[in-house]
Formats: structure tokens, C-alpha cells, sequence
């Protein structure tokens, strides 16, 4: 075990929480400082892409804070047997008013083509409402709800609430009783024999599948423990809520039954007065009725400034078999990922400023409160979140955080993690930000002032500022979401990223003015199951016309992606994405407020049409397998000239072009058809204009037949 400083960031978030019962941010790994370099060099192709639906606004709302749900998707692809289209729920404010009861359930529905068929309020009660969650019946497409609200008007205690929607015809809105699914408070006795009265389950996430009842499917919400365990730390351990249903019951207004049930050893968790475990966990179910809640935790003896890291296994699934009603086992990983100091750039300042050794350097998944679980069709489960890079001392450096899933194979009870974004093509390796091009196992290049590497890096947060929420930021805006497979195996990882904002706005760097205002939208898909995830699509109100004057923040999937058939052998599908326009960037509804004027923003619909990149079963078998297309330039370093040779698949267009350390395009050297086998040009170290080039690492990469490939070079003059 490691001592560790960890910062408690529960004081100022105090008057907020307590009543909006917004996540408490608890102990936190603390954060390390390093200036750096930077650039962006693409490895792979973007997937073609087309808006099919231009963003439409749903409600203007006043509610600017995580306005779909913590850890499940608010979006729903409605079957077309029952009218296509999407569902969607979200909780706003239709004034800014101060008033406790101004925060609200809504729902809407929206068709094939991007119409408003429905939308308003939930519920006809004056109570305080959020974070309501949806899943649509994949039979009879009918929708069910929940919510947590608070009883009478009091923030003393919030039930979750839950109704269901006859939907018939195509009409929506036609709601059935409202029930308590979890009503507060519920008292736990964890196997350690510790009983606790108080317990209150809200933050709701609903899924549907099967039921052991003919005809039936099982509807599960669960809730977690908004009341702080034994240490007096969140940890949140949660309570189940099952019932058996089919569309007529929905139709007809039939009361459910429900039945319940937690997770003893996260009881546990809750009940231990000297360890101290926070979890972010997200329901999901399997078709053969096994019910799963995933995610990771972080674990510590005692809290506070003298709290002590526990080492254990932080990737964790809890599976209850028999549709929720078997006894729940538990199966953990270690997220942990190696790497190294590359020219002992990474010092540890309480220690000297010593470098830290390659042995101590590490990623860890980390800043993933809003995660989510799903099912593909092969029977694996998958959780996106962000790693960041850091050390055996439990600290990490804010500015080198990546994108990446677990899996969980529920056949194996295996588990592996996959990179989403940025991914490394080195076979043996896991992505290192100074070293994205062959050869591997060194560094790409250094800032010639400096010294030190230069880095691909991101930032994958919907803000900039990681100061903001009295420096919990990373805590509260992160959003990572993933989306279940459809038949096809083609699925979706959203997430956002404000890396060139922050350049300019923290940074001052004056190449990114234009993005001082610009909350990107990144989206990576997979035709596959996961087996292999694509170069993002990047959606931003300064490249992508349809995004011109909005700031997206809060940006979810749909559940699935819409299948649209095949263009040659890639498959195509439609993405439904639900987001918050924010009028000014950054939240006001939580505490304390980024901005000093609750000025609101929009809940907005759109859709984007993608022709999905090709996976390993829709390979054309008619190219002959070449371990590497692009060979290292000869000679190298070089001056003036050098040779780049490179091996074609197949017959097709090539597209060979030089790069500097920025990313910026400075020479094209092939563009056009070339023959299959060995094929060569020269560059002679100048640019598009004919100007020769300064000394310096570039970079090429070659484009051909729907691969990349990239290598460094070295011109020395």
C-alpha cells in the first residue's frame, strides 16, 4: 500500500448537493503537473460520414448539468414494428427560477425523419424531479420510466419513481400510474451483520431483458445509495427492482409486481467503518437472463489527507444469474497498463524531482463516474472509460488521459482491455502518446528548445477548465458512453473533448483561437463488437456546418445503432445522438456555477449516417496479406533527398503524404491510382509550393484500400 494526498471535495459542494442530490465528489487521486509539447497525427481514416438528421431543438431548458442520466443511455431506438424512430428523456427547467420544484422529468419522441411526434413532462407534480431513465420494450415498443423525485416537495428523501407508456397507435404520452419502484428509506444489514435504516437509492437506471415467465420480459431499475457508508465517504452501493411484464399489461395499465435486490459485498463496502471503496457501476443484462452491474472502483484505508491506497483488483463485475434472483458472484481485474519515462521527462516533485522509473510509470482507469455497461451479440460485455497515465504513488498527469474499454467475456469470465482512441499499431505494445509511428520502442520527436518528446494528446471532457467545480471538473463532466450491438455487430463509443479549447484558453496557445468556444464531439464506431474501433468523427461548431453556433455538451448515444444496409462491404448505420446546446459553456445548475447567470441552453436531437469501417469478417479476400505497406525511408536521416518505398495490397489508389510534428499537411507526394506490388517515389524535402523545408522530424503516411500507415523521418541539413 501507498500513502497518498488525496483531496476531499465534499465542503463546497455541500449547499448544492445536499439538496439537488447531485454525485458528492469524494477523495480523489491527486493530479501532477507537466508542460509539454503537442501534435496530432492521424493514423487512420475518419469513416465517411453524412447528417441525416440536422440537429433539432426538443425544449429550451434551464437545467444545464448532466441533463440525460449518470450511467445509462436516455436514447432509445423504437422498433419499426411500432413506428421507428427514437424515445428520449431528460430532466430541464422550462424558467430559471430559483425554486426548488423548477427541475423536471421529460420525455419526447422522435421519428424516422426527425419530426417532434411528443414531448412534455412526465408527471403533472409540483416535486423535484431528475435524472430520469428510459428502456423501450424491443417487442412491443412500448417505453418505461424512472426518476428519482423528491416526496412532497422535501429534499429530505427521493423515491424512485417509475411509469410506463401505452404508446399506441404511435401516440405517446399516455402514462400509466405512478408508482414507487424503490421507496426510501430501505434498511440493509450487510453480512458483516452492520444494519443501516436510512439508506436512499435514487440516481435510477432502467434495462429490459428476459424473463423467466412466458411471454414476459423482466424490467429492471436500480438505484444507488445516496447516503454516505461508515467512513462517512460516498460509496454507493445499490438496490434492485424487478417486474415481469409484456405489452398488453402496459397497454391495459396492469400494476406491476416488483421484487428486490442488492449486492451483499457492496453492502459491505457500504457498512466498513475503516476501508473505503467508491464505486461507478452500471447496470446491463444478457439474453439468458443473467443480470450484471460493471464497472471499476477505487479503494482506500480510512479518508482525508492520511487516507492509504488499498491495492486490489479495481475492474469489477457482479453477475446475479437466474434473472436476478440467483445468489450475486463477484469477478475483478486490475486496470493497470505498462509504460515508461520516456528521457525521464516525468519527475516526481516531492521527491527531489527525481524521475520516476519505468517500473513505477502506469495507466489506470480514472475520471469515469458516468460510465455505462452493455451487452454485445456475442455474449461480451463492454464499459468505455478514460485512462490516464500516472504512477505506482497513485497520483497521474491530467493532460495524458485516453479513451479505452473493458471487456468482460460472460462465456470465459475473462477480461481484456482494447483501445478506442488514440490506438497504437505497435502489435506488442499499449498506446504510448511519444511513440505513435514505427519503428517502436523509442520516441518520435523532441521539441527542439526543450528537448522534450513531443506528444499526441486529447483532452476528453465536455469543459476545459479543470479548475471549475472548485477543481472537481474531471469528477462531474466526464461522459464516456457506449452503445449496445445491434444484429449487425456494429456499435458506437461517444465521448467529448475540449483539447484545442483548453490549448488556447489555459494554454494560450494562439493556433487554437478559433476553438476558444468549442466543445467537440467525438464519436468512434466499430462493425465489429469492439474488435476494431475507428478514427473518431469529430462534430464541432468550427468544421461541421450543421454544428455552427452550438456548444453540444452532455452528449449520448442511442442504445443502438439503426442498421441501413451495405455500400460495397462496408455496413452503414444511423447514430441518434441526444445533447444539451449550452448558451454558455459550462454548467451553472451545479455547485459552485461555472458562470455567474443561469441563462440555459437547448435539449437537441441528431442524427448522422456512417458508412462503418471494414472488420475482420468483411475483409476482402482478395488482397494478399502484407505484413507492412510502407517501408522506412532510405536513407535516413537524409539531405537533401530520400527514397520512400512502399507495397500495394492490390491495385487501388494510393495517397502518400509528408507531415511536420504538428500534424500540418506539407508536401502530398502520391495521390491516384498505383499498381499492386513494390512501388517508390522520392521527396526532396520540399513542400505543396516548392519551398524547401527547415531540418526536422516529419512524418508520412500512406492511405490505400481502406489502411494506414505511418513512419517517421529525420531531415538534417
Amino acid at each position: 500500500m501507498k500513502k497518498v494526498l488525496i483531496a476531499v471535495i465534499i465542503t463546497a459542494l455541500a449547499i448544492g448537493t445536499i439538496h439537488a442530490k447531485e454525485m458528492v465528489a469524494g477523495p480523489q487521486r491527486p493530479t501532477l503537473v507537466s508542460d509539454h509539447g503537442q501534435r496530432y497525427i492521424s493514423t487512420r481514416e475518419v469513416p465517411p460520414h453524412q447528417f441525416s438528421v440536422a440537429p433539432v431543438s426538443i425544449m429550451e431548458s434551464y437545467y444545464d448539468y448532466m441533463v440525460g442520466n449518470y450511467n445509462g443511455l436516455p436514447l432509445y431506438v423504437v422498433p419499426e414494428s411500432a413506428g421507428g424512430g427514437y424515445m428520449l428523456t431528460y430532466h430541464g427547467a422550462r424558467t430559471n427560477s430559483t425554486a426548488s420544484t423548477a427541475r423536471r422529468v421529460y420525455y419526447a419522441y422522435i421519428s424516422n425523419t426527425g419530426s417532434i411526434l411528443g414531448s412534455n413532462e412526465i408527471t403533472n407534480f409540483t416535486n423535484r424531479e431528475g435524472y430520469s431513465t428510459l428502456a423501450v420494450d424491443p417487442i412491443s415498443g412500448k417505453p418505461l420510466y424512472a426518476w428519482h423525485t423528491e416526496v412532497n416537495g422535501s429534499a429530505a428523501v427521493a423515491d424512485v419513481q417509475f411509469t410506463s407508456d401505452a404508446f399506441i397507435d404511435g401516440l405517446t404520452g399516455l402514462f400509466n400510474d405512478f408508482v414507487y419502484s424503490i421507496d426510501n428509506t430501505i434498511t440493509i444489514t450487510s453480512p458483516s451483520g452492520v444494519t443501516s435504516t436510512n439508506n436512499e437509492f435514487i440516481w435510477p437506471t432502467t434495462v429490459i431483458g428476459p424473463s423467466p415467465v412466458a411471454g414476459k420480459r423482466r424490467v429492471y431499475v436500480v438505484g444507488r445509495n445516496y447516503v454516505s457508508g461508515a467512513v462517512g465517504a460516498p460509496s454507493e452501493n445499490p438496490y434492485f427492482a424487478f417486474a415481469d411484464f409484456d405489452g398488453n399489461d402496459i397497454e391495459q395499465g396492469t400494476q406491476l409486481v416488483w421484487s428486490f435486490t442488492h449486492i451483499p459485498e457492496m453492502d459491505n463496502w457500504n457498512a466498513d467503518s475503516v476501508n473505503w471503496r467508491r464505486p461507478f457501476h452500471a447496470i446491463c443484462v444478457d439474453n439468458s437472463g443473467n443480470l450484471y452491474y460493471v464497472g471499476y472502483h477505487s479503494a482506500y484505508v480510512g479518508t482525508g489527507a492520511d487516507a492509504v491506497e488499498i491495492v486490489e483488483p479495481d475492474l469489477d463485475v457482479f453477475k446475479c444469474s437466474n434473472y436476478g434472483q440467483g445468489t450475486w458472484e463477484y469477478f475483478g481485474s486490475n486496470s493497470d497498463l505498462p509504460s515508461v519515462n520516456p528521457l525521464n521527462y516525468f519527475v516526481d516533485t516531492n521527491n527531489n524531482n527525481l524521475p520516476y522509473t519505468n517500473e513505477q510509470m502506469r495507466w489506470t482507469i480514472t475520471n469515469s463516474s458516468h460510465l455505462n455497461a452493455v451487452v454485445d451479440d456475442e455474449g461480451k460485455i463492454h464499459c468505455a472509460a478514460i485512462w490516464a497515465l500516472g504512477n505506482t504513488d497513485n497520483s497521474y498527469w491530467p493532460s495524458f488521459q485516453v479513451v479505452k474499454e473493458f471487456t468482460f467475456d460472460t462465456i470465459t469470465d475473462e477480461f481484456q482491455i482494447k483501445e478506442i482512441y488514440p490506438q497504437t499499431a505497435d502489435p506488442a505494445g499499449v498506446f504510448q502518446p511519444w511513440d505513435i509511428v514505427a519503428p517502436w520502442g523509442d520516441i518520435d520527436a523532441t521539441d527542439p528548445v526543450s528537448g522534450s518528446p513531443l506528444f499526441e494528446l486529447g483532452w476528453p471532457f465536455p469543459y476545459w477548465d479543470d479548475t471549475a467545480e472548485d477543481s472537481a471538473m474531471m469528477f462531474h463532466y466526464n461522459n464516456t458512453k457506449i452503445s449496445e450491438a445491434n444484429d449487425n455487430g456494429q456499435m458506437v463509443c461517444v465521448w467529448q473533448d475540449s483539447y484545442r479549447a483548453r490549448q488556447i484558453n489555459a494554454n494560450q496557445d494562439e493556433d487554437y483561437a478559433a476553438f476558444s468556444n468549442t466543445p467537440e464531439i467525438y464519436i468512434s464506431v466499430t462493425p465489429d463488437n469492439g474488435d476494431h474501433w475507428s478514427q473518431p468523427i469529430v462534430l464541432n461548431n468550427v468544421e461541421t456546418p450543421q454544428f455552427a453556433g452550438l456548444k453540444p455538451m452532455w452528449v449520448y448515444p442511442a442504445n443502438k445503432v439503426k442498421f441501413t444496409g451495405m455500400e460495397g462491404l462496408h455496413k452503414k448505420g444511423k447514430i441518434g445522438l441526444m445533447f444539451y446546446d449550452d448558451n454558455t459553456w459550462g454548467s451553472f445548475s451545479s455547485a459552485p456555477p461555472v458562470h455567474p447567470i443561469n441563462d440555459g441552453g437547448r435539449v437537441m436531437f441528431t442524427e448522422i449516417e456512417v458508412v462503418f469501417p471494414l472488420g475482420v469478417a468483411n475483409d476482402d479476400n482478395s488482397i494478399v496479406p502484407i505484413a507492412t505497406m510502407l517501408q522506412q525511408n532510405y536513407p535516413n536521416p537524409f539531405n537533401p533527398t530520400t527514397t520512400i518505398s512502399f507495397n500495394m495490397p492490390k491495385a487501388g489508389n494510393a495517397k502518400l503524404s509528408v507531415y511536420n510534428v504538428k500534424g500540418q499537411l506539407v508536401k502530398t507526394l502520391v495521390n491516384g491510382t498505383k499498381a499492386s506490388g513494390s512501388n517508390s517515389v522520392v521527396w526532396n524535402g520540399d513542400d505543396n509550393s516548392g519551398n524547401s523545408v527547415t531540418s526536422g522530424i516529419y512524418f508520412y503516411k500512406l492511405a490505400t484500400n481502406g489502411k494506414t500507415e505511418t513512419r517517421k523521418m529525420m531531415l538534417m541539413k
